[in-house]
Order: structure tokens, then C-alpha cells, then sequence
């Protein structure tokens, strides 16, 4: 018996093996058992034969552990070429020691049952595949093949049990395949009961649309994701979407983004959205959902950041020449790379799909920012609480990352305002309202905000003007005649504006009949103080005159009274003498 490679037991829990297939060791929590065998079960085209290639070509390229892939259907040479669109060269790594391939001829009309009836055989080729390139890990497919010619349940309990037991003394971490049975995971019933660990592939069809799930049905001794997962395969092999429920304990930051639209950002207290917040712009169609996601795709490309846009209704060609009318030019940051847009029809995939897709992108791209134009398109694709889930994983996910989400619903009318057509309103952060005003036989556009959290914001509806400089938010006309937008609103301005101008001409008018008046009062004041001041003057005059009589009469009566010999004293002679 050759030398066994023991794995060994970290504290707390069983050794794992990393997978390397992106979103699959996330949901086993790090990868399958080490040294024990994994059953792989589905039904045809789900994709079983490639999950378990890609685990060997994963463990040699990212983890330096060869690999055995043994398989009872498909020839090697096969194999590779069948792989070979997944950049997987299997002859290279053939060669270079880190993968060893066999192919294992069983017809069942030759295998015979009998208690004789062992594996001794694919023993001897697997130890000595092993041994040759020191394999840590093993590929059988398909187990089905392996014991098409037995019916004895007790033999073929006995046989699996063996060749489960023999893998683990090996030391290698096995992955077997299985087919689906009739109401069993496997065609025989037998082999997710001796399995450590089973992970179940589905391919189902609904509405014609296809997805691909996987689901892990028992891990002994870890814990692990048990929902169904949607995974792909595209041109890098599988990617599995690692989460259907996502915990809220994201973080909140008080950062902020521009919306690109400044009267908007001074709505939002004057400095624009919450990084890593969900927007959602409701609205009918034509209303400007689109020019407000580029604008806002615009703005974020010119601080530098990385903005992904994803389309489901028109071409990224078509988006650029319509937004460039409203003096929105997307194409230099296309072409610098800041700016990536992802266009897709709803019914390509499943909802599930479109998930899977949608994070695929997003990983590989690292965005700042994500438009999805528009989300009520999805519905299209499944029916209207799948669409919900996926949207609320997804918003999770992004809000997870710290990225901003920014999403146009087109909503119909005569509904409910406050309910959005995928009722995702709940989950959002910032959500805006654009509607039709219909007035005087025009057709204009009108903005307010239904909400946004944490943050003070206008509760005004503003006229949303989409010209050739741009998006300019207007204000709305309120007054007795109500809410004029367009003509009526320019007519009205114009009318007030009118009044506005006669009335400072009134007032200009009053003003100077008053400057008038007042001068011509002042200079009938001025007269009048003249004449009274002559008049004071008069009297001054008059007083001296008077004075000076009075003065010269004195003198007079004084010089006679001298002139006649009287008192020199100039008094009063007494009587008697006068007598004598």
C-alpha cells in the first residue's frame, strides 16, 4: 500500500479543499472536505462533467495540487477540446505532470454480477495515476457508468461503501458524479447516503427561459449555504452567485456623489446623493429617466470614478447619439475606460442568471456606480416577487460593496405614486419622482423628491427642461392660477414681469412729483423765512430809531433847561423859591 497523504484537522472544524470556481467556496465555506469524496449529482446539461473538470484544472493552476480525472464516458482527447473555449489546456498540463486523464472503457453487458464483483481494477489504474504526478485530488465521472450492470442493491451499497473508504485511505479529495434518479438524487438511491459531502445541480426551464442552480444538500462536519444558488458558465468556466440573502451590516457613510444635475444636488442639501446609496427615478415614459442616469454616468466618470451601465431596452450606441442631444457626451469616457455598459435583453436569461451575470460584471469591473436602465425590464424575465428577490440581493450586494446604485422604473399610469412597478420602494435610499404635467395644451415634465433618507430635502416639484446644454430644473409657477409649467409658466412670468415694470414705473413717477413737491415747498419756505427775516430787521430797525429819538429828546429838554439859567444839576427847582 503506497504512502497515504492524511489531511489535517484545523481547530474548530474539518480541513477543506478550495474549489477556485468563483462563489462555490464562499457557499461550502471554504471549499469541499479534504481528503473525502464529494458527490456531484444533477441532470443532463446542468453542468456536472465541467464543475468537476474545473475543480482539477483549479487545484493545478491556483493551488498547486495535480490532479486524476478518470472518466467512463468521454475520451481524454475529448474532454479537452471540449474545454478547450474555457482557456483550459488540458494536453499542457498532461505534459507538464499536474494532470493525469483516463478514460475508462465499461460496457454492462460485460460486467457480470456475482459476489465476486469488485473494483480491484480501477483501483490499480487510479493508484498507480495518483502516484505517477502525486495527485491530491480525483475525478470519477459518471459513477452510473461504473455500476450500469448491477441491480443487487447490497452489492452496490458494498462496492460504493469500498470505493468511497479507498479514496479516503488514498488521501485525495474526490469528486464523483451521479445522474439524477426518479425521485432520488442519484440513479441508484444510494450514493448521497455515503457521501460526505453532495451538492445537487439543476437546469430548469421557466417561461423558456433557462437557469442553471446549485444547492448543497449535506456537508458533514461544516456548515454551509442551503438555498438553491443560480450559477453560469460563460467563456472563464463556472461562476456561482455566493448569496440569496445578504445580512444587513453594510456600512453608512456621510461621503456624498453628485447627481450631475446641480439644481439637483442643491435639492438634496445642496451636495447630491449618499455614496453607496440605492436610487430609484420613477416615472411614465419620456419623462427623462434616462438623460438624468446619464447625466448622473457623466458626472462620475469626470470625477474619475468608474461608472457600469446596465441596458435593457436600447443599444449603447443608441443611449450615447440620444443623451448627446442634450449636451451629454458619453463617449470619450467609454473610450478612456471609465464608463463600461453592459446590454442585454430581459429574456436572454432567467432572473437568476441575469443575477449571476450582473455580479460577474461588477467584480470584474469595480465600479463606483451602477445604473440599471430600467429595473422594471426584469419583471420580463420571471415572475414579479422573483424580480423583487433579485433586486433586494442585488441592492444588498452593491450597498455591501459601497457602491451606488441607480435604477429608472417605468411606471404606468393611473398608478399609485408611492408604489413603484417592481415595489422595491422600501429598499430604497433616494427616490425621485418624474411626471407629465398636461396644461394649455402643452405636454411638460415635472421633478420632486419622494424621499431621501437622512438627509433634508425639498419637498418642491421643479420643471424639468431638457435642452441643448442640458438638464435644467425650473421653478414651477404656484399661485391662484395653480401649477404652470412650459408656455403658461413663461406667460405668466412674462405677465408678473410686465407688472413688475409698470410698477417701478409708478414708482419712479411718484418719486419725482414727490421731489418736486418737496422743492417747491422748500422754496415757498425759503420766501417766507426772507420775508420774515426782513420784517425782523424793520423792527431791529425801528427799535433803534426809536431809541435814538428818545436819547435826542433828552439831550434837547436838557440843553433848554441850561439855556434858561436853570439848575445846573439839571434837577427839579423847589417850589417856594420859583415863588420868590
Amino acid at each position: 500500500m503506497p504512502a497515504v497523504n492524511k489531511p489535517s484537522n484545523p481547530p474548530g472544524g474539518i480541513a477543506k479543499c478550495p474549489t477556485g470556481i468563483v462563489g462555490l467556496d464562499q457557499i461550502t465555506n471554504g471549499g469541499l472536505p479534504r481528503g473525502r469524496p464529494a458527490l456531484l449529482c444533477g441532470g443532463a446539461g446542468c453542468g456536472k462533467t465541467l464543475l468537476a473538470l474545473e475543480f482539477v484544472v483549479r487545484g493545478t493552476t491556483q493551488f498547486d495540487e495535480p490532479g486524476v480525472f478518470v472518466s467512463f464516458e468521454e475520451m481524454s482527447d475529448e474532454l479537452a477540446d471540449n474545454v478547450r473555449s474555457l482557456g483550459f489546456d488540458l494536453d499542457d498540463l498532461v505534459k507538464r505532470k499536474k494532470l493525469a486523464m483516463d478514460y475508462v472503457r465499461l460496457e454492462r453487458s460485460e460486467i457480470e454480477e456475482s459476489g465476486d464483483y469488485d473494483l480491484e481494477g480501477l483501483f490499480v489504474r487510479l493508484n498507480h495515476a495518483i502516484d505517477s504526478i502525486k495527485a491530491k485530488r480525483v475525478v470519477l465521472d459518471t459513477i452510473e457508468t461504473l455500476f450500469s450492470g448491477l441491480s443487487n442493491t447490497d452489492i452496490l451499497r458494498a462496492e460504493l461503501r469500498r470505493l468511497f473508504r479507498w479514496l479516503k485511505d488514498k488521501g485525495v479529495t474526490a469528486v464523483i458524479t451521479a445522474e439524477k434518479g426518479e425521485g432520488t438524487l442519484t440513479r441508484h438511491g444510494i450514493e448521497e447516503y455515503v457521501s460526505d459531502c453532495v451538492i445537487v445541480l439543476d437546469h430548469r426551464i421557466h417561461d423558456q427561459l433557462s437557469t442553471r442552480r446549485l444547492r448543497v444538500v449535506k456537508y458533514r462536519g461544516s456548515a454551509h449555504g442551503t438555498n438553491e444558488y443560480p450559477f453560469i458558465i460563460d467563456e472563464e468556466g463556472i461562476s456561482v452567485l455566493p448569496v440569496t440573502s445578504v445580512g444587513l451590516e453594510h456600512a453608512a457613510t456621510t461621503a456624498r456623489i453628485s447627481s450631475g444635475v446641480a439644481r439637483l444636488d442643491t435639492m438634496l442639501s445642496g451636495r447630491g446623493f449618499f455614496r453607496g446609496s440605492s436610487i430609484l427615478v420613477s416615472g411614465t415614459a419620456g419623462t427623462g429617466k434616462t438623460s438624468l442616469a446619464c447625466s448622473f454616468a457623466r458626472a462620475t466618470c469626470q470625477s474619475g470614478e468608474r461608472c457600469l451601465y446596465f441596458a435593457f431596452e436600447e443599444s449603447p450606441a443608441q443611449i450615447m447619439r440620444n443623451v448627446r442631444s442634450v449636451g451629454i457626451d458619453l463617449e470619450p469616457f467609454t473610450v478612456g475606460g471609465l464608463l463600461s455598459f453592459h446590454a442585454s435583453r430581459p429574456s436572454l436569461y432567467g432572473l437568476e442568471t441575469h443575477l449571476a451575470v450582473m455580479h460577474k460584471r461588477i467584480d470584474a469591473f469595480k465600479p463606483s456606480v451602477v445604473i440599471i436602465d430600467p429595473v422594471t425590464n426584469m419583471m420580463t424575465a420571471g415572475l414579479a416577487r422573483d424580480a423583487r428577490s433579485v433586486l433586494l440581493r442585488l441592492i444588498d450586494y452593491l450597498k455591501g460593496l459601497q457602491i451606488t446604485v441607480f435604477m429608472n422604473s417605468l411606471t404606468h399610469d393611473g398608478n399609485t405614486i408611492e408604489q413603484s412597478e417592481v415595489e422595491i420602494s422600501s429598499l430604497i435610499d433616494t427616490w425621485l419622482f418624474v411626471r407629465d404635467i398636461e396644461l394649455g395644451g402643452e405636454r411638460n415634465r415635472g421633478m420632486y423628491i419622494l424621499k431621501s433618507r437622512g438627509m433634508a430635502h425639498s419637498n418642491q416639484i421643479r420643471e424639468f427642461v431638457l435642452g441643448r446644454q442640458g438638464i435644467e430644473l425650473v421653478d414651477v409657477y404656484l399661485g391662484p392660477a395653480g401649477v404652470l409649467t412650459g408656455s403658461a409658466r413663461i406667460a405668466q412670468a412674462a405677465k408678473e414681469h410686465a407688472l413688475e415694470t409698470a410698477g417701478r414705473r409708478d414708482l419712479k413717477r411718484q418719486q419725482a412729483e414727490m421731489l418736486s413737491k418737496r422743492k417747491a415747498f422748500e422754496a415757498q419756505i425759503a420766501a417766507l423765512q426772507a420775508q420774515i427775516l426782513a420784517q425782523d430787521q424793520a423792527t431791529e430797525h425801528l427799535v433803534a430809531d426809536t431809541q435814538a429819538n428818545v436819547s435826542r429828546g433828552q439831550l434837547e429838554r436838557r440843553a433848554m433847561a441850561l439855556s434858561r439859567k436853570a439848575d445846573s444839576g439839571g434837577g427839579r427847582t423847589n417850589g417856594k423859591e420859583s415863588r420868590k
